[in-house]
């Protein structure tokens, strides 16, 4: 694997881990108590979440960013079902407890040439790597040095907030206590606290739309036809084998009242996530001028799809519908994972 951490700095952050997993943070601190940790080799804040205080998913999350950082906090508000989708797209690391089973044959060949042992539910230790676009994966090397640095920083805030839980405690919402390291003329990394202000990074989605397709779709008729229409993960690996697997994205378009798939196509989220989302209204403007006409209604899920398709929906004159029922559209995408997806 590329960038393949040394078994010296596995070493190092299994034994971080454990430590961490040894006090339960988690029986004292709830993931909304977040502080930040910023990376002695990079311009980067990770934000740390402690997992567990419900007794099901015991891990450190490390938010890398503003975006992600808010992007955890707008997780609060989503609707349970949305909630495994949005996590895989924030930028985090991981260090989680799990099942022995949980665990890859890379994991477990790890731990065996550390000569480590581990026995019992939820103690196995297992580390991942959350990038737009792309499914959980291993921590490269300096994913490994950065994860080390903020479980060391887990432990010493955790005990801390145990004694005295007003240290994470602002009078406003864009306020945090952040961790930042610097060297004595030994050499020696020492840290201190900082409050710091974290505003939120708006979201720039630059929309891709050929003006030639507008203009020849605004001269075809209008129909009666009502369609459905959801961009969503879909559930297969794409790339090398060994190396980061790519997520893919479905584009599907249904027409309601013949309930009839009308357009579907795999999305790449690339150069960026925001990019493939920019792309959307093209990809709608070009399957709506192979039928030949303009809908009369469009209904979507999510907000980001309402706010990304509002703008078109103006300017072609049809009916932008935000619904959180897809009923022909749900029934054709579990039939097409089904027919498509893995096993």
């Amino acid at each position: 694997m590329k960038n393949e951490p040394s078994l010296k700095e596995w070493r190092t952050l299994y034994e971080a881990a454990i430590r961490v997993k040894k006090i339960a943070p988690w029986d004292w601190m709830d993931e909304t108590d977040i502080f930040g940790v910023q990376n002695p080799e990079a311009d980067e804040t990770g934000f740390v979440s402690v997992m567990g205080a419900g007794g099901e998913h015991f891990a450190i999350g490390v938010y890398l960013g503003p975006r992600a950082l808010y992007g955890f906090w707008d997780l609060q508000y989503e609707d349970p079902s949305e909630v495994p989708e949005r996590v895989i797209e924030i930028r985090q690391l991981q260090a989680a407890f799990e099942d022995r089973k949980a665990l890859s044959k890379r994991d477990h060949e790890t731990i065996k040439k550390l000569g480590l042992k581990f026995r019992g539910r939820k103690e196995w230790p297992k580390f991942q790597s959350y990038r737009p676009g792309y499914w959980p994966w291993y921590l490269e090397a300096e994913e490994v040095r950065f994860m080390i640095h903020a479980l060391e920083q887990t432990y010493e805030i955790a005990l801390r907030f145990k004694e005295n839980s007003s240290i994470l405690e602002f009078s406003d919402e864009e306020s945090y206590l952040v961790r930042i390291s610097s060297r004595t003329n030994g050499g020696a990394m020492i840290w201190e606290d900082r409050i710091l202000a974290i505003p939120p990074e708006s979201l720039q989605i630059p929309i891709t739309l050929d003006v030639e397709d507008l203009e020849k779709l605004k001269r075809l008729p209008q129909s009666n036809y009502n369609l459905e229409m959801d961009v969503f993960m879909f559930p297969a690996d794409m790339g090398k084998k060994g190396q980061r697997p790519a997520c893919p994205y479905s584009l599907l378009i249904m027409e309601v009242g013949l309930n009839l798939i009308l357009h579907t196509e795999m999305l790449m989220a690339e150069p960026s996530l925001e990019a493939m989302w920019g792309s959307i209204p093209g990809h709608l403007v070009f399957a709506l001028i192979g039928t030949g006409w303009r809908p009369k209604e469009i209904t979507v899920r999510s907000d980001l799809l309402a706010q990304l398709l509002t703008p078109l929906a103006e300017e072609l004159g049809f009916k932008l519908i935000q619904s959180q029922q897809l009923r022909v559209l749900e029934s054709a995408k579990d039939e097409m994972i089904r027919l498509i997806g893995p096993e």
